[in-house]
């Protein structure tokens, strides 16, 4: 196996990095502190092509591949996770399932505008009363001419109060369970989509995440992505390519943790020198650059399946799992390693740690990812 970057893959890094540095860190305590959406930054991104990036060019992307993209990512959980999940949602959630599934005319009309990052997308899948269980969805779309009538209600929707459309996801056949449901672009102003209200969060407080209704929502049939019934199957494609990107941003928080760790233990004079001479620190950052290192070919090895054109289901599942507890346990030794100081917001430890708990849950729990992990392997 290859384990070396291309040209245009050390320079997507260098670009996201200065990038991240420059524009985001000055900033990044701040909008977590008073939940300031980043709106500037997601344009800037979008100007540089970091919102469709393995999207091809004719289709308004930049024709990158996955490690490129899993690149860019990382890079950004390392400086500012809010961010970074942001363009994950964009990039995997939106424009992965509309390159596979959208028509010509849907992808003009919907994933060409988000994938230069004209326009900003939001993902709508879980429900008050389904998360885990996406195929127990009580959103219901009702046939009426040319049109859908949708009512119910999705929760936990990353930029649902900052987006111009949504991919939601309904039933249209109770019926036929799974097999019953469909995906619809439902695009902000549609009389009917209604932000009900902005979730106050643990971590990146810097997304919106927003609980959305649906009364009487009247969406176009040409709306719909892939045909009546297809929904589950859009969904979890998307959350496939999702979970690289989750997996991207928790190594970020991972790396970004563990730099800061590193820097303290060298600063940090207790007895005498710095608590680096000391083994105990020395063993804590041991294993913490031993788990992210194997984090990092864990995912890159997913990303790179993906660009072979092969099945990536349970490497992406493994990545996710993996770096999102390893996100969690290195922000943790970094607050052990700052002591008393990793515990304010005068250091960014504190913040890595609040962010990384999240990757943890969202694109499928680490329960969920066992599951796929274990149906995979025994078949």
């Amino acid at each position: 196996m290859d384990f070396q970057f291309t040209e245009t893959q050390q320079m997507v890094r260098q670009t996201i990095r200065d990038f991240a540095e420059t524009e985001l860190a000055p900033g990044a305590a701040e909008r977590d502190e008073k939940e300031i959406y980043p709106r500037e930054a997601i344009q800037k991104l979008g100007e540089l092509g970091f919102m469709g990036v393995t999207v091809p060019e004719e289709n308004g992307g930049s024709g990158l591949d996955m490690v490129s993209y899993a690149i860019a990512i990382e890079e950004l959980g390392r400086v500012e996770a809010s961010v970074a999940i942001i363009v994950s949602v964009q990039n995997s959630l939106l424009c992965y399932p509309l390159e596979k599934f959208a028509s010509e005319e849907q992808k003009n009309r919907f994933l060409k505008p988000l994938a230069s990052g004209a326009k900003l997308g939001a993902f709508a899948l879980t429900e008050p009363d389904s998360g885990s269980d996406a195929g127990d969805m009580k959103t219901v779309a009702v046939k009426d001419g040319d049109h859908y009538i949708i009512n119910g209600s999705k929760c936990f929707i990353t930029s649902g109060a900052n987006c111009n459309m949504m991919l939601t996801f309904v039933v249209t056949d109770a019926t036929k369970g799974s097999k019953g449901s469909s995906a619809f672009m439902i695009e902000k102003g549609t009389p009917g989509f209604n932000v009900v209200r902005r979730e106050e969060k643990l971590g990146i407080r810097a997304t919106d995440t927003a609980l959305i209704s649906f009364e009487d929502c009247r969406v176009p049939a040409a709306n719909m992505i892939g045909t009546e019934g297809m929904g589950l199957k859009i969904a979890l494609t998307a959350l496939d390519s999702g979970r690289i990107g989750v997996a991207s941003q928790a190594l970020g928080i991972a790396q970004g943790a563990f730099e800061q760790a590193v820097k303290y233990s060298k600063e940090r004079v207790q007895f005498g020198k710095p608590i680096a001479a000391f083994q105990a620190t020395q063993f804590k950052i041991a294993r913490m650059a031993t788990e992210i290192e194997a984090a990092r070919l864990l995912l890159y090895s997913a990303a790179a399946k993906k660009d072979r054109g092969e099945r990536f289901t349970k490497e992406a599942a493994m990545a996710k799992l993996y770096c999102s507890e390893v996100a969690v346990r290195t922000a943790l030794e970094a607050v052990q390693i700052h002591g008393g100081y990793g515990y304010i917001k005068e250091y960014p430890v504190e913040r890595f740690l609040r962010d990384s708990k999240i990757t943890t849950i969202y694109e499928g729990t680490s329960e969920i990812m066992h599951l796929v992990i274990a149906g995979t392997v025994l078949g």
